[in-house]
């Protein structure tokens, strides 16, 4: 990475951006994300490259990366319930407003993207990348290469595991999301006690051996294994980074969820689960990493 790279990653309720030279993050910034759509791709993002490297310029290479369903190949951000969008030319919109090369992505593929190349994945060939959050959803690394076969890929979270479960946010019933999400976890905490509180401070309680969050807990990493382990006996896998808010949780989370992936896989097939290294900025390095990479090659990539 010797250009000068700008990375955005475009969140439901914050906006990170960073700027990278030579795989070092320079300067980085946030701000609270705009509920107009059309006015977080045409005057936030505008803005945050300015406030980190001023008018831009040609040799400026810019990297947004957003959740949902993204076009890779085009920078068509197709959905997002999250965002509120649809069918939002990201590349073209904010190249019509910068100076500098622009690139899309998905956010999940960029943060494994950051994370493999300064991060956790650090070595790692082959990974998968699981950032537990409000949603779910997963990114692989194959042969040293992010996977997107299109925009689906890796949405684990909306896979259908109980026809008659709990409404997900998508607005099906018994998604995996709708068990393992943040959101999932304080709905069922709140059913169980009538008591609202967050993820991280459920996951306290069960540290704190309270037998309830610990009943939840323990559903919760029981569902999410039974989908990591199918991916990683598909592929072949050996290590899973886990990101987002619910990994603050630390050995909370991973320690039953080692447990429960290495109880479904082969005895002979060790799978190490570690934590994520970047925290809230992988998605905005990966962002960076991104755009280097891409207009590298001469061409907006699938996320590679």
């Amino acid at each position: 990475m010797t250009h000068l790279c700008v990375g955005i990653d475009i969140g439901g309720t914050t906006i990170k951006a960073v700027t990278m030279r030579d795989g070092i993050v320079i300067d980085r910034t946030c701000e609270p994300t705009s509920r107009d759509a059309h006015q977080i791709i045409r005057v936030q993002v505008p803005h945050l490259v300015e406030r980190l490297v001023g008018e831009g310029g040609d040799g400026l290479r810019i990297g947004v990366v957003v959740p949902g369903l993204v076009d890779d190949g085009t920078g068509m951000a197709l959905w997002s319930a999250n965002l509120g969008w649809r069918n939002l030319d990201i590349v073209g919109e904010v190249s019509a407003r910068v100076k500098g090369r622009v690139v899309a992505g998905h956010d999940v593929r960029a943060g494994l993207l950051g994370e493999s190349r300064h991060g956790a994945g650090r070595g790692h060939d082959n990974l998968l990348f699981v950032p537990l959050g409000t949603g779910l959803a997963s990114a692989l690394v194959l042969g040293g290469r992010v996977v997107s076969a299109g925009p689906w890929t890796g949405e684990i979270g909306h896979v259908l595991v109980d026809a008659e479960g709990p409404l997900c946010g998508c607005g099906r019933q018994g998604c995996l999301e709708a068990y393992v999400g943040a959101r999932a976890i304080q709905q069922r905490w709140l059913s169980m006690t009538g008591q609202t509180a967050s993820a991280e401070q459920i996951a306290h309680s069960v540290s704190t051996g309270d037998l309830r969050a610990r009943r939840i807990w323990d559903d919760a990493t029981e569902e999410l294994a039974r989908a990591l382990a199918l991916i990683l006996a598909a592929t072949g896998v050996r290590r899973v980074i886990v990101g987002g808010g619910l990994s603050r949780a630390g050995d909370v989370l991973l320690d039953p969820l080692r447990w429960a992936i290495a109880r479904r896989l082969p005895p002979d097939m060790p799978c190490e689960v570690v934590l994520a290294q970047l925290g809230e900025w992988a998605g905005a390095i990966g962002a960076a990493v991104l755009a280097d990479e891409s207009c590298a090659d001469g061409a907006v990539e699938a996320l590679a």
